[in-house]
Order: C-alpha cells, then sequence, then structure tokens
C-alpha cells in the first residue's frame, strides 16, 4: 500500500500538467499527498476495522478537505448517507491497493474491490479498473511473473496492455478504463518501481492517480525501496502513518 502512497505524492506535483522531462527529481518540495492517498489510507482502515467503506470515506475525507478532490465524489463525502452516483472516474482502483494485499484469494480480491468501489464508484468501468488493480497485486504477490501477470489481465478484463497503444499520450483522462491500462502497462515494462512511477507519472494528465496505481501495482512486482518508503511516510500525517503502521504490522503478522 505504501506504493500506491509514494507514487501519489511522486506525481501531484505534475497534475493536470504536460508530461514532465525525463529524469524529473522524485521528491520535490512542491510534492504532497493526495486525495489518492487519504482515500487509499481510508480503505485501508476499513478493511481492518468494520469495512464500512463509506463511513471510513467521509471521515478521512472530511478531516483532510483540500487535497484535490473530484466536485462530485466531494459532495458524496460531506453528505451523510449519499447514494452512490455511477461514476466510470479513476476514484476506484486509486484507492483500491490494500485490498490486494489483505484478500485472501482471487473470489475474495473481486468482491472487496467492487464493495468498495461501489459505495460511490458503482459504474462498471469502475468496478472492474478496482478489481483489475486488487488482482494485479494479489497475483504478483503470489509471485506470477510479469508475462503471466500482464496475460491474466488482458484475458480477465480485456484492457490492451500494449506499450505502444497503453502508454500513448492521451491527456487529462480520469476515467477508470483509461487510467488503469496505462498504469499498468508502466509496471510491466519496468524494471523495478522507480522506472513504473517515471514512466507512469511521465504521461503527464493526471499524474498522480497514474503514479498511485503503478506504484501500488509496482510494490507489488518489483518491491519498494526502502528510502523511497522513507520518503514518503515523511509525508504523511500522524493519522495517516498511523494506518500504515497498523496496515504493516499486520502483514507482517501474515508472514
Amino acid at each position: 500500500m505504501l506504493g500506491a502512497i509514494a507514487g501519489d505524492i511522486i506525481g501531484s506535483r505534475f497534475e493536470g500538467e504536460p508530461a514532465p522531462r525525463p529524469g524529473f527529481a522524485l521528491f520535490h518540495p512542491d510534492c504532497r499527498f493526495t486525495d489518492d492517498t487519504v482515500c487509499t489510507v481510508a480503505i485501508a482502515a476499513a478493511l481492518m476495522g468494520d469495512r464500512d467503506y463509506a463511513r471510513a470515506l467521509r471521515a478521512f475525507v472530511r478531516r483532510h478537505p483540500d487535497r484535490g478532490y473530484g466536485g462530485m465524489f466531494r459532495r458524496w463525502a460531506h453528505t451523510d448517507h449519499a447514494p452512490p452516483y455511477g461514476s466510470w472516474g479513476n476514484g476506484a482502483p486509486m484507492r483500491v491497493a490494500a485490498v490486494g494485499w489483505l484478500a485472501a484469494d482471487e473470489a475474495e480480491a473481486r468482491d472487496l474491490a467492487a464493495a468498495q468501489s461501489a459505495v460511490s464508484h458503482d459504474h462498471p468501468d469502475a468496478i472492474a479498473g478496482a478489481q483489475a488493480v486488487a488482482l494485479a497485486i494479489l497475483w504478483a504477490r503470489r509471485g506470477q511473473p510479469v508475462p503471466a501477470l500482464r496475460a491474466r489481465i488482458v484475458h480477465a478484463f480485456g484492457y490492451d496492455l500494449r506499450p505502444e497503444t497503453a502508454l500513448a499520450a492521451r491527456g487529462f483522462d480520469v476515467s477508470a478504463a483509461g487510467t488503469v491500462p496505462p498504469a499498468l502497462a508502466a509496471v510491466f515494462e519496468a524494471t523495478d518501481w522507480e522506472g513504473a512511477v517515471r514512466t507512469a507519472v511521465g504521461l503527464g494528465g493526471d499524474a498522480d492517480t497514474l503514479g498511485c496505481i503503478a506504484g501500488a501495482v509496482a510494490e507489488a512486482v518489483h518491491g519498494l525501496p526502502s528510502d523511497i518508503a522513507r520518503t514518503a511516510r515523511a509525508c504523511l500525517t500522524e493519522d495517516l502513518d498511523a494506518v500504515v503502521t497498523q496496515f504493516a504490522t499486520l502483514l507482517s503478522g501474515r508472514h
């Protein structure tokens, strides 16, 4: 999960901007955690608690109100008992990382990914995107090699993960269907975590979410460098870092 947070922070200063130049500094004074991190941590907290995803999202968003939320999601988060609003956006896959680490098997990963998505983003594309990210993490942490991961995702979700198409410039795309394939392709074409996130963020547009999703999956595929993990955690507030600590302790107890 910390890979998602680090990718979000790295991409944050490029959101909505043209693609950054190769070799950009990973961490910069202008970097900060965004809505991607807040929602990722909220879902992790819910998974470790009562699995009331809507309540956890609302609580964390209200605690961290100025982190770049989309307008419809912001209204949802600040309205008690608001129903899902048919969103096909990338908010569902960006926050799903913890599911991939905690799910016991493929069926549970699909169910949990769909459940956390559907409280707000109940469009089939959003649910599929969340499931694809969760399953990629699950399969990777179980040792599936990249060629098998790519093939399974393509078969299950129909995404075009060829680099010449998935990694082509596409502007500012906030759809789940338009965000998950390039983020996954960036991971599958890279040889390490940093390379995956650089490629994803380097596409520009919704750079923090591309970095978040790529960073989440790349952590399972390539591992997360300890220096990047430390730097990312130093950017968090005390309440967010406490959930990260709890999550890491839970995972360590399972191995």
